[in-house]
């Protein structure tokens, strides 16, 4: 790529939801940092209850740091300025750089979009600044012409910012024609105007034998077609959000592995937290929905969640709860991470409804704590030793609750950093070691952890030891690498550029 000017922006918008925007503008982040550029992602508002804790304390959503590290660069809350976490019934906790603003009904968010707008144009010009490129990435499809008075996310920001746009369209969904030509038909002239290349994703098969739908398109459009990029399964970049989980549910069926489940919450939120767990080659992962024996599993795991009363309402509604202290009862291996630590304790508390309806509910019952939701949320960078295997960890807490223990016997998951203090243990850790709790999300992102947390499940099992030494963070990078070499293979490198210098 030749030498491309400063202070510059692009935009990737889609046809609809989940046809990869995300993906593209992380290997566009990587592509450009691979040839010497600063790069940055940027998306004015994002939904999900996948989220991080910045090393400045503030809160932002999982999809932009992993397009911030393919990127090179430190996540920013200026990268997802705006964060709608969903807690149910049309009703989102809305994080504005990096804090928490509001809770607001769907009804009364749209009331407050402009000032919205306003802050996240802030970041975004902050970004511009500091960075050669920025590139921004739209929510849904660009195509929503009952919410265009109101949308913070795509046309707006590129005309802010003077941003070229690509369109994205995904071939798998079916009428890939249909999408291209009918978004550019309900669009606005203006909003058509700033489109200056298509990409169309995920196709199956020999993407030469689409060469004249090409044709037809770019005739039919005027614009020019970037790229045709083939379906991919072989390289491993974390998901954005919870939609991907109907893909990897499955029970366990290879015996020469260690049988972890994970609980799906309604309201489950950083499932990414098993990611390194997921594509580990001595574990089978499996989500779990709807209610199943637990017997043929070596663990199971309750993740985080954005509503931590219904979820527990809903383990009591579909018998998960007696499943679950069956299990037990059987000497079987249970870990909660955040929400999930919660949920295993003996109450939550919600006097001040700040999750919902639900004043007060029994937990699970299986560690001696009680946790009370308040207001102020927790949001810090945490490290410390796992007392049962003396292994360090690190990983970062984002909560509503406050737990404590119930019982004097009660020993801590870690044992914290001086740094953290003032609070000097975290977790709770039944007496047989068979029961964990945690507010540490990335917990499994270290490869020394992960070797020795596996041999404790099963110490008789054989792992194999080639793939757990690195850290997730060093296998991603690869990852990022092979996923721009894939896109740069099928992009038409000259049109891209012709757009970039324009």
């Amino acid at each position: 790529m030749p030498k491309l000017p400063n202070n510059k922006t692009l935009s990737i918008l889609g046809t609809a939801s989940d046809v990869g925007k995300s993906l593209v503008v992380t290997a566009l982040c990587r592509l450009f940092r691979n040839r010497g550029l600063s790069v940055t992602p940027f998306k004015a508002q994002n939904m999900s209850n996948n989220s991080f804790v910045t090393l400045e304390g503030g809160e932002m959503g999982r999809a932009q740091v992993v397009q911030a590290k393919a990127a090179g660069k430190e996540p920013s809350v200026h990268m997802n300025p705006v964060l709608l976490k969903p807690e149910g019934n049309s009703r989102s906790q809305v994080i504005l750089q990096g804090q928490v603003w509001d809770t607001l009904q769907a009804r009364d968010y749209f009331k407050r979009t402009e000032s919205l707008f306003e802050k996240a144009m802030e970041s975004l010009e902050f970004l511009i600044s500091n960075h050669d490129w920025t590139i921004l990435e739209g929510a849904g499809s660009c195509g929503e012409v009952n919410l265009r008075n109101r949308d913070i996310v795509n046309f707006r920001p590129a005309h802010h910012s003077n941003a070229s746009v690509i369109l994205v369209a995904d071939i798998e969904k079916g009428g890939v024609f249909a999408q291209i030509i009918g978004t550019l038909e309900v669009i606005s002239s203006e909003d058509r105007a700033r489109i200056k290349g298509l990409i169309i994703n995920k196709f199956r098969g020999d993407p030469t034998l689409f060469s004249d739908g090409i044709k037809w398109i770019e005739k039919k459009t005027g614009i020019p077609v970037l790229a045709v990029i083939p379906y991919f399964e072989n390289i491993m970049i974390e998901p954005e959000d919870s939609l991907s989980l109907s893909k990897t549910t499955k029970l366990p069926k290879n015996n020469q592995t260690i049988k972890i489940a994970v609980i799906q919450l309604p309201h489950i939120s950083n499932h990414t937290d098993f990611m390194p767990l997921e594509y580990n080659p001595n574990v089978e992962l499996s989500f779990l929905k709807n209610k199943t024996s637990l017997n043929n599993f070596d663990l199971v795991l309750l993740p985080g969640s954005k509503n931590v009363c219904l979820d527990m309402k809903w383990l009591q509604d579909n018998k998960w709860d007696s499943s679950l202290k069956i299990y037990a009862n059987n000497k079987g291996q249970i870990g909660g991470i955040c929400g999930g630590y919660q949920l295993l304790g003996e109450r939550i508390l919600d006097p001040k409804h700040v999750e919902g309806n639900i004043s007060e509910i029994d937990g699970l019952k299986l560690l001696a704590i009680e946790t009370t939701l308040h207001s102020k949320k927790t949001l810090k960078r945490t490290e410390g030793i796992w007392n049962s295997l003396d292994q360090p960890v690190r990983g970062y807490e984002i909560h509503c609750g406050q737990s404590r223990f119930t019982s004097i016997y009660c020993q801590s998951t870690i044992h914290l950093s001086q740094r953290s203090i003032p609070t000097a243990n975290e977790g709770c850790l039944s007496k047989d070691l068979n029961i964990w709790g945690s507010y540490l999300h990335g917990l499994f992102d270290s490869g020394p952890f992960i070797q020795a947390f596996l041999h404790a499940i099963k110490p008789e099992f054989e792992i194999d030891q080639q793939d757990l030494f690195e850290d997730f963070q060093v296998i991603t990078n690869r990852e990022f690498d092979k996923l721009a070499d894939f896109f740069e293979k099928h992009l038409a490198m000259e049109k891209l550029e012709s757009i970039l210098k324009s």
